[in-house]
Formats: structure tokens, sequence, C-alpha cells
């Protein structure tokens, strides 16, 4: 595996997929999603979908990326009461899925309630993972302006 830039818990693996950009779509009347192709490619055939804690959204990984953070979480140096409760939590809120063969990914209802996905969705890459907002709620989350440029400089980014 090839590092770049990073070390430690921040590890940046350059031949993992990098996802950008963002797309606004609806699922329609059975809780599916059209993925968008640009994300669909980088995503493989098969792939995570999970929920993304802290966030009340929830997060497609490709396999590779998946396997990655796996192997982070068997490598935990605690495994105490705390960590298995979280492993249980993530673990019974994640699924292997595939897009069918015009596109679209069959969202769980289970997943649909946690991230308070209703019909508009917002799907945005976000480096290692595409993540899925309700339209309304990322809209409440989104950054404001100053402080992205504020947090920027803080990271040394510029």
């Amino acid at each position: 595996m090839v590092e770049s830039g990073a070390t430690g818990r921040g590890k940046v693996h350059a031949e993992l997929p990098r996802f950008t950009g963002s797309v606004e779509h609806a699922l329609d009347e059975k809780g599916r999603l059209i993925v968008p192709a640009r994300f669909r490619e980088r995503l493989g055939a098969g792939f995570v979908l999970t929920i993304a804690e802290p966030d009340p959204c929830l997060a497609l990984f490709p396999s590779a990326t998946w396997a990655a953070f796996c192997t982070r979480l068997e490598e935990a140096p605690r495994k105490d009461e705390r960590f298995r409760r979280f492993v249980r939590h993530l673990f019974a809120h994640t699924e292997e899925v595939t897009c069918d063969a015009q596109g679209r990914l069959l969202i769980p209802a289970q997943l649909r309630a946690y991230a308070s996905i209703d019909r508009e969705v917002i799907s945005i890459g976000t480096l290692t993972r595409v993540e899925i907002w309700a339209k309304e709620r990322y809209n409440a989350y989104a950054a404001p302006e100053g402080e992205v440029a504020e947090f920027m400089a803080d990271l040394g980014l510029y």
C-alpha cells in the first residue's frame, strides 16, 4: 500500500479511489437511489453502505476502503465493552450492496430512517467515501463559507 502525506490514523492511501462533487437527486417510491455514474465507477461492482457516525447521514465505501477501515478496527488497541458496542452498532447498520442494471441502489428502510431520508437527497464526494444526506438535513449542517476558509488555514492547507 502506497501512503502519501499524513502519518498515524490520518494516513491517506494513494491507490484508494477519491470522490469529489455533489449531486442532488431523489429516491424512487421503492427507496432506490440512482448512484451517479461518476461515483459508481469508483465504487466498483460491490461496495458498502453504512451509517456515517457521528454525522446523521449514510456513506458508500469502495470495498478496498472499507477493508482498510476494518483492518484499523481489528488492530485497535482497545477491545473493551465500549469498543464492542460500537462495532455492534456500526455493523448492524452496514450492508454490502451492488447497483442494479439501471445503476439503482436500494437503501434499506432502517438506514433511511437513521439519516431521515424521505425522498430528496444530496450525494457528496468526501475524499474516501460518498455521503448521502437528506437534502434538508445537509443544508442545516453545511459549514458557513468563512468557517471553511478559516479551518483550511488552521490545517495549514493555505
